[in-house]
């Protein structure tokens, strides 16, 4: 085998780069989809400051960051949960799907739970959370969590005032015994205004592929917009304890939502580099008398581009 010359290595690593890139790329046209109802509207919008490039740049040292966090996670055998709240369309999923983008799905894992079944809402009410708590070694997001008591179940009446009372009584306790486990627990609360979210449940509204994202839950938090105001308030004013503050992410930017996140997650442990040992890709066991079957064609999917 001849030997890389420094050009060589340097296109081989730019093609790489761009592959790698493609997904991120893909979800960045998808947010710049804007249906032709909303252009106008649109064009009123404050535009991110962030340059793209930096953006970019910034998103993948933190992405790589991260994957060294989770080796360090693993490597001393820790336990972190991460909390993700916020008003619907906040910006939650967008920066869970760059947080978990390029880790390994098997140790950082998202749980995003169903409403509850009939038999889950005669259990505790922290027993279904319960059971998707990390073992040693795990990170594990929540993508709306036990505070949904405080908000959505509040405001829409699924929860009376005594249980709402009961779950602000119990949940410092309930996280306290959390911490003293040896579980990191992080806390996000996504803040964006009101324009911004009716923006874009604007853009769900007349984007076909984005309709899936609304429920009859997301519209009537429009119009309930104060009394979830006024439900996070109480929330942060009875939940926010030294061992597990809140959090709170400006969102109205995704990029810097995402960035600004991630950042203030890395900064949560005090990792270290694990060091690996050298990796050798072993030779390919080679039969001279094995010969490779040619399969039917009607096996392989169509190549149309």
């Amino acid at each position: 085998m001849t030997d890389v010359t420094d050009t060589e290595m340097r296109s081989w690593l730019e093609v790489e780069l761009e592959d790698d890139m493609d997904e991120e790329l893909e979800q960045a046209v998808d947010d710049a989809r804007v249906p032709p109802e909303l252009r106008a509207l649109l064009a009123k919008r404050q535009k991110t400051t962030i340059d793209r490039h930096v953006y970019f740049n910034e998103l993948l040292r933190l992405q790589g960051e991260l994957v060294k966090l989770q080796d360090w996670v693993r490597h001393k055998g820790l336990k972190m949960v991460v909390l993700c709240e916020g008003r619907d369309s906040a910006g939650k999923g967008g920066a869970i799907k760059r947080i978990t983008q390029r880790v390994n799905p098997r140790t950082c894992r998202v749980v995003a739970l169903p409403a509850p079944s009939d038999r889950e809402k005669t259990q505790w009410y922290f027993q279904r959370y319960v059971q998707h708590l990390p073992a040693a070694g795990e990170i594990v997001l929540f993508d709306r969590s036990w505070y949904n008591r405080a908000g959505v179940e509040r405001v829409m009446g699924f929860a009376d005032d005594n249980q709402v009372e009961d779950f602000f009584r119990d949940v410092p306790d309930f996280e306290r015994m959390l911490v003293r486990s040896g579980i990191i627990l992080v806390k996000y609360w996504f803040s964006i205004t009101d324009e911004e979210q009716q923006l874009r449940f604007l853009m769900r509204i007349h984007d076909p592929i984005k309709q899936w994202k609304l429920s009859p839950m997301d519209l009537q938090s429009r119009v309930r917009w104060e009394q979830y105001t006024k439900a996070k308030e109480a929330m942060f004013e009875r939940t926010s304890i030294p061992e597990a503050p809140w959090n709170i992410v400006e969102g109205n930017d995704k990029k810097r939502a995402r960035l600004n996140v991630i950042s203030h997650l890395l900064s949560i442990v005090p990792y270290e580099e694990v060091p690996h040992e050298e990796i050798a890709l072993p030779n390919r066991v080679f039969d001279p008398n094995y010969e490779r079957r040619t399969l039917p064609s009607e096996l392989y999917v169509p190549q149309r581009y």
